[in-house]
This record gives structure tokens, C-alpha cells and sequence, in this order.
């Protein structure tokens, strides 16, 4: 059975810009819903319109309660069954604060179990992308695991290998593969100028998964990792921390997107659920970080929100705070700041069905008060009026 819903008098920004006063329909049908019409409306409700945004750079699952702890040793010792609980809960939090897709960055069976979920519309949450990683032995991925736990997350060494774990999560149901082509924060004994894989295994890795049809996301926070993530043809960056001008000038060459994750990392350093180690490497890091990510803006680099929330550092329904960090680091317009959250973000992850509002888009969309493309300070969750996923109010209630 088909509903049509419709809101009359919004201003609407559609992604890309402001639209005017606008009556938006929309049909809410089964387990998914699209918008039927957008026509110009006289009356003003006083609201406004604006896509659901997308985090294209999270880890779902992790302790959901209300006390999380445990970052690290909480996924060894909790089994997959509730996992897939704590994942759900993650998601309705973001959810709940206007986001309405993420792309999971670790995923495996517990992630991809979770989609298929929400797909089907058993139980509300945001859309889900999920990526498998393909780590080294002893690289950024594997480190989150103690050395002395036998039941470890999948790693390859050697090109076949590395082909054979991208097939498996092609099999398991993929949508995309994770790398790293440096060494990260908190996986422990790091260091983020470590190399991960060598040249042979990251063609195996890029080329199998292209040949798939997966994209690859690659975690980079020195020079040499972002150098090594676009020697391979890599279709988005994470983090590109120390980002020097010379390659930003390349990554807008070859059209490739950065998520910058800014929160994680100044919390890290100030020691926010982190050792003296992972405290020490992420303060290396923001050394430099503002002035070169603003430099890298400057030349026109396709920063999009991506926050690495995993629940213990950053929460989830904390997005539209990074958002408005962006666009204070990067010296933005409101406008852009939020192109960076929806349309843009939509486009890095394959899905520039999302993140717009025009006929036939996905229903996906949030109803608040203010105007925060003008004004950015405005993105906040206390303005929310509604949130509608898939066609369906899943938070507040519509205006009549």
C-alpha cells in the first residue's frame, strides 16, 4: 500500500542550493519511499527542508550503552548476536540526529546482517553502506587486536591472498573495500608513518575489487599514504591529515574525496579515551593539520563529512557538530559546508541518488527550524522538527 505525504510552505535547499518556498511530496511505499513532486507553495510554515545527511566514514559496532567502555576489548568479548544490537542502536542515534545513510568503514557479517535489516524495513534505521577491510599482518587493521587473541579478523599477505579476502567480501556482500596505505591512532604499537602492503598486493587489492564493482576507500594520514592511495587508483581518502598542497592539486585532478574526520582526532589528543600513546601520535598529527587541510581547501579539494564515530569517541548523532568544525577550519560558506554533508558526500559514496531532494530521489530528509545554509551555526539537533527515512517519519512528527 502506497501513502502520499506532502509538506507545504518549506524552504527548501535541495544539496546543491536553495530552491525557495516549496510544497514537497513524497510516496511512502513498503520499505522505501521517493519524492513524487516539489512545487512552488505561496505560504511560509516557518520550516525548513534539507537532505538527510551522510557520514561516509563510521564503525557501527561498539558498545552502545550507557556507559561505553571497553573500546578496544568489548568486540572480543561480546558475541556477534549482540553486537548486531549495540550496531542498531548506533545507527537510530544517528539516525536521530538527521543523518540518513553512513558508510561503515570495518565492516563484516554483523554490519552486513544489519543492512539487510534495514533494507527490508524489519526495523527503522539509516541506510547502510558497508565495507570490508583487506589489512596486512601486523598492519593498521590487524593492531586492534591484541597479539595474543587467536580469533582474529581476516588479514592477507601476498597479492593472491589479498585478492582471495576482497572476493570474500564481495561474497559476504560488500559494498566496497577498506585499506591502509599508512599506519593509524589507535591501533596500538602504530605509527602512522608505518607503510601498509606493498605495491603488488595494493594493485591485487584496487584491481580485484574494481573489477567487482567495489569501490576502495583508503585510511591515509602522512604524504606517502595519500601519494601511495592515488599511485593505485583509490576512490576516496581517510583522514589525509598531513596533506601537503602538491597533492591536493593531484586529488582534485583525479576527482578524488577526502574525509577528514577532525573531531576523533582532537579528541584523541587531548586524551578523550586514549593511552599516552595514542594521545602522543594524534597530537602529532594536528600539529599542522588545520593549516594544510585549509590549504588543501583553498585549492578546491572535495572535503565531504566523514567522522570515524564509533560511540566511544564520537558519538553517534554528533555529525552536524563536525560539520560546523569544517566549515570553521576550512574558512567555508554555510553552503558549502553542508554540500560536504549531503550531495557530496552522496557522490563519494556512489549514491548521488542520496543527498538531494528533487523528483525521484529517495524520500531522505530532515524538517528543522532556521536556514543553515546560510547560517551554519544553525545545523544543530535541537532545531529538528522531523526526520523522514525511506518515506517514513522516524523522529518528531510532520508539520499539518
Amino acid at each position: 500500500m502506497s501513502d502520499t505525504m506532502t509538506i507545504e510552505g518549506a524552504r527548501l535547499w535541495d544539496g546543491t542550493g536553495f530552491r525557495g518556498l516549496s510544497t514537497v511530496s513524497w510516496v511512502a511505499d513498503g520499505a522505501d519511499g521517493a519524492i513524487s513532486s516539489i512545487a512552488p507553495a505561496v505560504a511560509d510554515s516557518g520550516l525548513s527542508v534539507i537532505p538527510g545527511l551522510v557520514d561516509t566514514h563510521v564503525h557501527l559496532v561498539g558498545n552502545a550503552g550507557s556507559t561505553p567502555s571497553g573500546f578496544l576489548t568489548w568486540p572480543l568479548v561480546t558475541r556477534p548476536e549482540e553486537q548486531v544490537l549495540h550496531g542498531l542502536a548506533h545507527a537510530r542515534r544517528a539516525l536521530d540526529g538527521g543523518v540518513t545513510t553512513v558508510r561503515d568503514l570495518s565492516a563484516n557479517e554483523v554490519q552486513f546482517s544489519l543492512r539487510r535489516a534495514l533494507e527490508q524495513g524489519i526495523v527503522d534505521g539509516p541506510r547502510v553502506l558497508a565495507y570490508g577491510m583487506v589489512s596486512m599482518t601486523g598492519g593498521h587493521g590487524d593492531l586492534f587486536t591484541p597479539p595474543a587473541v587467536s580469533n582474529r579478523p581476516p588479514v592477507a599477505d601476498g597479492p593472491d591472498a589479498c585478492r582471495a579476502l576482497v572476493r570474500h567480501w564481495a561474497r559476504a556482500g560488500a559494498d566496497g573495500i577498506k585499506i591502509a596505505t599508512s599506519g593509524g591512532v589507535l591501533s596500538v604499537g602504530d605509527k602512522a608513518a608505518w607503510r601498509n602492503h606493498t605495491s603488488a598486493e595494493i594493485d591485487a587489492i584496487v584491481d580485484e575489487a574494481h573489477a567487482l564493482g567495489l569501490r576502495v576507500a583508503a585510511h591515509a594520514h602522512t604524504p606517502e599514504g595519500v601519494r601511495i592511495a592515488l599511485d593505485h587508483g583509490v576512490d576516496s581518502i581517510e583522514h589525509g591529515t598531513l596533506l601537503p598542497a602538491e597533492q591536493a592539486e593531484r586529488l582534485v585532478s583525479a576527482g578524488v574525496s577526502v574525509a577528514p574526520t577532525l573531531l576523533i582526532n582532537d579528541r584523541i589528543a587531548h586524551g578523550v579515551g586514549a593511552d599516552e600513546e595514542q594521545a602522543a601520535k594524534a597530537g602529532a598529527l594536528l600539529e599542522t593539520r588545520d593549516e594544510r587541510l585549509r590549504a588543501a581547501a583553498d585549492l578546491g579539494v572535495d572535503f565531504v563529512l566523514g567522522t570515524d564515530a564509533n560511540g566511544f569517541h564520537v558519538r553517534f548523532g554528533e555529525q552536524m557538530t563536525e560539520v560546523r568544525e569544517m566549515a570553521r577550519i576550512f574558512g567555508w560558506t554555510a553552503e558549502r559546508a553542508l554540500q560536504a554533508a549531503t550531495s557530496r558526500a552522496a557522490a563519494t559514496v556512489g549514491r548521488s541518488d542520496l543527498g538531494r531532494l528533487v523528483r525521484g530521489a529517495p524520500a531522505d530528509f530532515v524538517v528543522m527550524r532556521g536556514r543553515p545554509w546560510e547560517t551554519i551555526d544553525e545545523l544543530t539537533v535541537d532545531r529538528l522538527v522531523a526526520v523522514v527515512s525511506r518515506g517514513r517519519v522516524v523522529r518528531g512528527t510532520l508539520p499539518h
